[in-house]
């Protein structure tokens, strides 16, 4: 439980709250004021957001195994239970297991019987939309709301399956038995990557509607009754606990030792993919984020240039101090008065 509000009537209903809701394995209630306010109902949101993004992550690395690897549902329902027992731990992944290993009435496998079409309530397409008018790159839940949209599209799937045939996906070098490994890396990396945008989002509409939320307890709040309820969180805890001021996960020394270690398998994972054909929206736009989160020089000096030239948006330079603008009269038959300027 997520409550936000009057901080004055906090003590009046926290023993309520704190009686009701779900208990952490330590029995530490998960709930706790989380500022003035609409913050406990925008906190609430991005957890639902970085829901959307677990889901479709995991979602991807079943669809590697499946028809890229060719494992069977038992198969797979093995390998996510061993993945819960290690860092992946999560309810996600240990319903994914159960779901993987459940049987139809005559003995098929259920969730082969289920039709391809996701629906959603719209939580994760209100984060997005929060995201963009805070101008925080939120790119792997986004891709996961356009998943379940793309998803739900079948009739024109099915066309176009037919119009653009392809070889089956499965390919002989995916044979090895590491393959299984490198996935779960993926998996880990993006997820890590999903939380940080997440994360991203909360410190951004902090800012803009004056709330102090505390980073690390939002962490503890998501650890019983939630549907990303995971060992993770309590690494997101000791993070914040260490710098209340992190500007990002993917800076805390810990994660960014995770992250490194993950990455080669990460791309490889991801290469696959796409040349198998599988589509991986979610685990390749947290790999392009993190590419471009960690690049110092971006092509956007050119996109910048482009602006400038077709509506004089003008231009910052390398060699002049920050906030100093220009614009170049680029075909010189311009003039020299810019464009006024806004900032998403």
């Amino acid at each position: 439980m997520m409550p936000g509000g009057s901080k004055a009537a906090w003590p009046l209903v926290k023993p309520i709250f704190q009686t009701i809701c779900a208990k952490a394995e330590n029995g530490e209630p998960c709930c706790d004021w989380v500022g003035e306010n609409g913050a406990g109902h925008f906190v609430k949101m991005v957890h639902n957001g970085i829901e959307y993004g677990d889901m479709q992550l995991i979602c991807e690395a079943y669809q590697l195994m499946r028809d890229v690897l060719g494992m069977r549902a038992g198969e797979m329902s093995e390998i996510f239970a061993d993945w819960n027992r290690g860092e992946l731990d999560s309810y996600l992944i240990e319903i994914t297991r159960d779901i993987l290993a459940y049987r139809d009435a005559d003995g098929g496998v259920m969730v082969d019987r289920i039709l391809d079409t996701a629906g959603q309530k719209g939580t994760g397409k209100w984060t997005v939309a929060a995201a963009l008018d805070e101008g925080v790159p939120l790119t792997l839940i986004g891709e996961a709301v356009f998943a379940r949209s793309l998803s739900a599209m079948k009739a024109e799937r099915v066309a176009a399956a037919a119009a653009f045939p392809r070889a089956a996906a499965r390919s002989d070098a995916a044979d090895s038995a590491d393959w299984t490994e490198a996935i779960r890396q993926a998996l880990y990396a993006s997820k890590i990557v999903s939380y940080a945008q997440g994360y991203s989002l909360m410190r951004a509409a902090a800012n803009t509607y004056g709330w102090d939320l505390n980073y690390g307890g939002i962490a503890l709040m998501w650890r019983g009754g939630c549907i990303i309820r995971s060992a993770f969180l309590g690494r997101i805890k000791e993070a914040f606990d260490q710098n209340p001021a992190l500007s990002n996960l993917l800076l805390d020394p810990y994660f960014t030792d995770r992250v490194k270690a993950c990455v080669p398998a990460w791309r490889r994972t991801v290469s696959l993919a796409v040349q198998a054909g599988v589509p991986v929206p979610a685990m390749g736009a947290a790999l392009s984020y993190f590419d471009g989160y960690t690049s110092e020089r971006l092509p956007a000096n050119l996109l910048q240039a482009q602006r400038d030239y077709f509506g004089a948006h003008t231009y910052e330079r390398v060699d002049r101090p920050r906030g100093v603008f220009f614009h170049t009269n680029w075909t010189g038959e311009g003039g020299d008065t810019a464009a006024s300027t806004y900032n998403v």
